[in-house]
């Protein structure tokens, strides 16, 4: 149950920061300690919203680019070689208007191609599908001393395996002129604001991915030796770090974070989503940085 609340959150992430963020590009390196494996992601997505009407109404559609190179070197018992390169490609559509009291709603469905793409075309299993609501409460652009923002929703998604949505609840304050706060999952943080363009923070946040494998791999446990067989691989790693933004222009940002993980969890799953094998869990080093363009 741990790990399936996480997973949601993960998916949150991205949820978040679509808030404000139309677009972005990403790269993230993350070595494996005591180990020979490492684990590379480029990541992009767009998204553009089209004014409804005057009452700030919007549709939002929005696509996202992800390509995983997860250098795999452990020994093993079965075959890794197309073990080593997922991606993932999502389509979402959000729609988001105004409440009174500066309330605002937001929804979006999404549907995500994650695999290695071994076999021939698409399986069934490649597919996911999300769907999310949020209530949003927004003060930051009024002339408050200390503004604020509250998020609270809801987000179902396939990759969990469960049927139920899961809440998501994220909190900002700007408590004063140089410095603000995020409390919540998937991102906690404290942010010091050096200059209107420079901006430095300390964190705890999660990360991961999850893809199908088409091929299964199937082989013996070595400690129960038993057949086991892998139909997904997924990563959930916590880390605690620091990251600093550049404003190179108002709305655009380049950003880079870097920390050491608290949770490394590495593990190839079946089709229960039961754990079956632990790829890696030892913690280690994490950098990821790039440009976002923002509201």
């Amino acid at each position: 149950m741990r790990y399936i609340i996480i997973l949601i959150f993960l998916k949150n992430t991205i949820v978040f920061s679509q808030l404000s963020d139309l677009a972005r590009v990403e790269y993230t390196f993350f070595p494996q300690k005591n180990s020979d494996n490492s684990f590379r992601r480029f990541r992009t997505f767009i998204q553009v919203p089209i004014k409804l009407n005057d009452n700030d109404s919007y549709i939002v559609p929005g696509i996202e680019y992800r390509n995983v190179n997860f250098i795999y070197r452990d020994s093993t018992s079965f075959d890794t070689s197309n073990l080593e390169r997922f991606s993932s490609f999502e389509a979402s559509l959000g729609y988001t208007f105004k409440l009174k009291n500066n309330w605002r709603f937001a929804a979006q469905l999404g549907t995500i191609v994650a695999s290695n793409f071994e076999g021939e075309g698409l399986k069934n299993d490649d597919l996911l599908f999300t769907g999310s609501f949020y209530f949003v409460k927004d003060v930051t652009e009024k002339n408050l001393a200390k503004p604020w923002r509250l998020i609270l929703g809801l987000r179902y998604s396939t990759t969990a395996g469960r049927p139920f949505p899961l809440p998501f609840v994220n909190y900002y304050r700007r408590f004063h002129t140089n410095w603000s706060f995020v409390l919540g999952v998937p991102k906690t943080n404290i942010k010091y604001y050096l200059s209107k363009k420079s901006i430095f923070q300390s964190f705890v946040t999660l990360d991961g991915f999850f893809a199908n494998i088409q091929n299964n791999r199937t082989f013996t446990s070595p400690d129960t030796q038993q057949s086991r067989t892998a139909n997904n691989i997924s990563m959930t790693i916590a880390l605690a770090g620091l990251g600093y933004e550049y404003y190179i222009t108002e709305n655009l940002v380049f950003y880079i974070y870097s920390g050491f993980t608290i949770i490394n969890d590495i593990r190839l799953r079946n089709d229960n989503q039961e754990d079956i094998l632990t790829v890696n869990d030892q913690n280690s080093l994490y950098i990821r940085g790039g440009i976002k363009l923002k509201i």
